[in-house]
């Protein structure tokens, strides 16, 4: 019988990398937020560390939604760490319109994760733009 490698966040709260495309539609943001609170609930987060991710995710999944192309997708990825999430949020766009280019939207995002980078990148004749955010399970000193 061969063993599996297990990372030491997967044995400890049984959680691993999940990765989930779904269409560029607001209408499939909440399906987004629903996987971000269960990773969250499964790593022990307290509930208002909870909810700060699950609208975290939410606001960098719509910024996203509103520069996606027509019929692509969303894709994001979360990343257990030891006392952490990590969540990337990938969408092709036409123009090259940085999510921080929301005054409003990104000074909710910043205020409800622990820390967020954005990226923009040309690909294809088109735009590759990316939110990376980090959210831990309790107080930090962000707030």
């Amino acid at each position: 019988m061969s063993e599996v490698e297990t990372s030491p966040v997967a044995r400890a709260h049984g959680v691993r990398a999940v990765e989930v495309r779904v269409s560029a539609d607001a209408e499939q943001v909440p399906l987004l937020r629903s996987f971000a609170a269960d990773i969250a609930m499964r790593m022990d987060f307290d509930l208002d560390a909870i909810e700060d991710l699950r609208m975290a995710v939410d606001e960098a999944c719509s910024l996203l939604v509103r520069s996606a192309l027509p019929d692509t997708s969303l894709h994001c990825r979360f990343e257990p760490e030891d006392h952490a999430i990590r969540v990337n949020v990938v969408v092709d766009a036409d123009r090259p319109a940085a999510p921080s280019s929301d005054p409003m939207g990104w000074q909710i995002l910043t205020a409800l994760a622990e820390s967020v980078t954005e990226s923009v990148e040309a690909v294809d004749g088109g735009h590759r733009i990316r939110v990376e955010l980090r959210a831990v399970p309790g107080e930090t000193d962000r707030r």
